[in-house]
């Protein structure tokens, strides 16, 4: 199962946290009044909510007691007529947003994309379905209903060949005023895309004006660091979304919203779209951030009575701050399902086409940026078994280990030959040496600045420089210093792999400039702390997260024990679980020894 981050749970809450989903959270109880009050006006008065509102009971009392609900998926009214539709026997379909990897035979396992019958939604957190002949428990917040529900199962899974359908007579059905069936699918699509839209920007902006406004207001509880943590760059993603918004608006045609031609509007933000990647980055540390905080009574009744204020869903922040990324995850399903049912004729197919491809390639550039964060705490880990460490961590300039292996370093004087571990990250090569005894043990020796040598291979025979003969040889060349190393491979075919690797490595820091990626300096403090505690324990932390324990039906077996994290995004791969000292370094690289 998808590992999950530990968290406390809140002394007002009937759950804890959850990073997995905004959806369903049950409401707050309050016992106690707020000692420390959000001020709507900006004075640091702390009579000022009781003398404006009320008292915060009375505040939270009239909003348990108007019935609004401002819809959310999953959840509130949307939940109930879910369970109604399927209680009269209809079905009900959702598409994953992403991959659910389990080896529990009690819990559903699927890929981004899968479409799966929804039997059971009377639980908020875990749904009960079926794909195929298999069932079992899936979490809600990894699908998304399917936008047109009366389209029969078998039709769904066909994939648009040249903008085809595989079923010739889909479009000669009609639905009065000259609509064809898949005229009305796409109208369905559009008002979909639209409406979500609509609703995102109202959580962007309640995010914005209902929590980080009151926060800045408050110095004495929050830093501005703190804040850029919990919320990253949420603000800019907020900017950007209403830009986006308007071009959708111009483009939406009211009257007939299947002639709308939304696909050059994805085609215009798509670089703009990148920004997500660094808040999908940040998201794990906000989590963590927000469940430090919530451990003190004060930050959870101030953060509710922004919520209060604003008069936002029944959602805590942390649900709210998830929004983002489930949001650029949905994209490409939501294109997706417009090509299908754009003609090739229509004026939107080639746009709407390109702009599925483009935020596919959005979401892997998210991935890509997202396994190199995971990364880093396996580099750490390394590094922490490594003796004798000296000088910077590897982390200050590298944060992909490209390469590993033997090699035969010749040094002068009198060509001095030593057999060495040498590992090639971005910028650097570090080398090792084995223990004599426990070859498992390794003992750090120097390590090599990449970005000032150049590669020169060496042929077979005796070399002029070190004045012997080499076989498998290649040298790194100081261009600065003119200082030369001369390396010996055993074998031509490890040669030739360590020699593709610096070219990786090149590609790979060129890529990294060219993208602006880059680890901050709470994430390389983070990553080290946490393998120094993972040194100090001599095994893995458990990383599981309690979920609260009870029947949903007596007909299915009991819920899950754990509630996954979403933290590998679509078109990700799963998770490996953790492995020895070998085994993570080699699944690092992406080359074998």
């Amino acid at each position: 199962v998808t590992s999950a981050l530990a968290f406390d749970v809140l002394p007002l809450k009937l759950h804890p946290f959850s990073q997995s989903t905004p959806t369903g959270l049950d409401c707050v109880g309050w016992k106690q009044r707020i000692a420390f009050p959000v001020i709507a006006d900006g004075a640091l008065d702390k009579s000022a909510l009781t003398d404006d509102v009320g008292s915060e009971e009375d505040l939270y009392e009239d909003f348990r007691s108007s019935n609004h609900r401002y819809g959310h998926a999953g959840g509130g009214g949307e939940q109930l007529a879910i369970n109604e539709l399927i209680s009269d026997g209809s079905v009900v379909y959702a598409e994953a947003l992403w991959d659910h990897v389990t080896m529990d035979d009690q819990e559903l396992g699927f890929k981004a994309g899968d479409v799966i019958e929804v039997m059971d939604a009377t639980n908020k957190e875990w749904w009960w379905g079926r794909i195929l002949d298999s069932e079992g428990w899936f979490p809600a917040s990894f699908v998304r209903l399917r936008v047109n529900q009366d389209e029969p199962m078998e039709d769904y899974p066909l994939k648009v060949e040249g903008g085809k359908d595989d079923d010739s007579s889909s479009g000669t059905r009609r639905f009065g005023m000259g609509q064809t069936s898949k005229d009305q699918m796409r109208t369905n699509v559009i008002n979909e895309i639209i409406s979500t839209e609509r609703d995102y920007i109202k959580h962007l902006k309640d995010i914005c004006e209902g929590y980080i406004k009151q926060c800045r207001k408050r110095a004495d509880m929050f830093t501005e660091e703190q804040l850029k943590t919990i919320f990253g760059n949420i603000e800019d993603i907020y900017r950007c979304q209403k830009k986006f918004v308007k071009a959708l608006e111009k483009k939406f045609n009211k009257d007939h919203p299947h002639l709308s031609e939304v696909g050059s509007c994805f085609l215009e933000y798509q670089t703009e779209f990148q920004i997500y990647s660094e808040y999908c980055n940040n998201h794990p540390n906000a989590c963590m951030e927000l469940s430090r905080l919530t451990k003190v009574n004060k930050y959870v009744y101030f953060f509710e009575a922004c919520r209060l204020l604003q008069k936002m869903i029944d959602i805590s922040l942390d649900g709210f701050l998830l929004t983002p990324v489930q949001k650029i995850c949905k994209y490409p399903l939501q294109l997706a399902e417009l090509l299908k049912y754009t003609n090739p004729q229509h004026r939107d197919f080639k746009d709407v086409e390109a702009a599925l491809n483009a935020m596919k390639n959005v979401a892997r550039l998210i991935n890509e940026r997202k396994r190199r964060l995971e990364n880093i705490d396996k580099i750490a880990q390394w590094q922490s078994s490594i003796e004798d460490w000296e000088g910077e961590d590897v982390l200050v300039r590298s944060s992909e280990l490209i390469y590993s292996g033997e090699l035969t370093k010749i040094s002068h004087p009198q060509a001095k030959s030593q057999q060495r571990m040498f590992f090639l990250f971005d910028h650097q090569l570090v080398c090792c040496k084995k223990d004599l005894l426990r070859r498992d043990i390794l003992y750090y020796k120097s390590r090599i600045n990449m970005d000032d040598m150049e590669i020169l291979d060496v042929e077979d025979g005796k070399d002029k420089d070190f004045n012997t003969s080499v076989k498998n040889a290649f040298k790194l060349h100081c261009q600065d210093t003119e200082e030369v190393y001369l390396f010996c491979a055993k074998k031509p075919e490890q040669k030739q792999r360590w020699l593709k690797a610096f070219e990786s490595e090149r590609r790979q820091v060129q890529l990294d400039q060219e993208t602006g990626f880059s680890i901050t300096e709470v994430q390389k403090k983070q990553a080290m702390l946490n393998a120094s505690k993972q040194q100090h324990t001599g095994k893995p932390k458990a990383v599981t997260r309690p979920y609260y324990d009870f029947l949903m039906r007596q007909k299915h077996p009991t819920l899950p024990s754990t509630l996954p994290q979403q933290q590998v995004f679509m078109l990700a791969e799963p998770k490996r679980k953790p492995s020895n000292f070998w085994q993570n370094i080699s699944r690092l690289t992406p080359f074998r020894k």
